[in-house]
């Protein structure tokens, strides 16, 4: 049986050696991962060139929801082309209407600047509230990959929705697990959907400067990406191939 490939999320260049030295298949990069992940800076994206994997680039200008305005829409469209430009594997794209449904139009405007360019749907999916819909959406616009944790906090307590948009993608769209992804349940999840990808960021919590947390210039524990903790969701994953 083919490999369960491993995608791990990094947000600095410390991370994305670790994702490397650990064993991940394929990447995906952002900056500011605590706020869910938004576009990632010219020296990331610089560093991510160097990497020998495939590199899937964060398009999100903002947190919050992802109701883009016309300009919003504009600026994803310039940072895809950049990517493109660097010469990286592809983007991460999503964008909803008021209410959570996908939004058509916007996405197919991000399509079609990122022709030629692998393309994931990010968890903006998880708003919508029909996600057989979504998913044939994506897939009626060739949007290939879904991230998704089944509208739950953690994909393993999202499992029936996950099964339902697996058989709503058939072979044309692959339903990547993602959210709270640990080598204790990914068992579960690849057995129990017979997806053939997940996403994780296989972080550990670092305590920060109180000097820092008191000034406001950071939280008081980040997440980091864990070169033992990708290496151990590899070997899981592995042994289940």
């Amino acid at each position: 049986m083919e490999r369960i490939l491993l995608e791990v999320c990094v947000d600095t260049v410390a991370g994305l050696q670790a994702a490397v030295a650990g064993g991940a298949d394929r990447i995906e990069l952002c900056s500011a991962l605590s706020l869910g992940g938004l576009t990632p800076g010219p020296g990331l994206l610089q560093a991510a060139q160097e990497v020998a994997l495939p590199v899937m680039v964060m398009i999100r200008a903002r947190p919050g929801d992802f109701i883009l305005s016309e300009a919003e829409i504009d600026m994803a469209c310039a940072e895809i082309a950049e990517v493109r430009a660097r010469g990286l594997a592809g983007v991460v794209i999503g964008a909803n209407r008021p209410g959570g449904d996908l939004d058509k139009a916007a996405l197919a405007r991000m399509v079609a600047a990122a022709q030629g360019l692998d393309i994931t749907l990010h968890r903006s999916v998880d708003l919508a509230p029909d996600a057989g819909v979504a998913v044939r959406l994506a897939r009626d616009l060739g949007i290939g990959r879904i991230l998704s944790s089944g509208g739950a906090a953690r994909a393993v307590d999202g499992m029936d929705l996950l099964g339902r948009m697996v058989r709503a993608g058939g072979a044309a769209v692959s339903i990547m697990p993602g959210a709270g992804i640990t080598p204790d349940n990914a068992s579960a999840l690849v057995n129990g959907l017979g997806i053939r990808e997940i996403h994780a960021s296989c972080s550990r919590p670092v305590p920060q400067d109180p000097a820092a947390v008191a000034l406001r210039f950071a939280p008081r524990q980040l997440r980091v990406t864990s070169v033992e903790n990708v290496r151990a969701l590899s070997s899981a994953l592995s042994a289940l191939a």
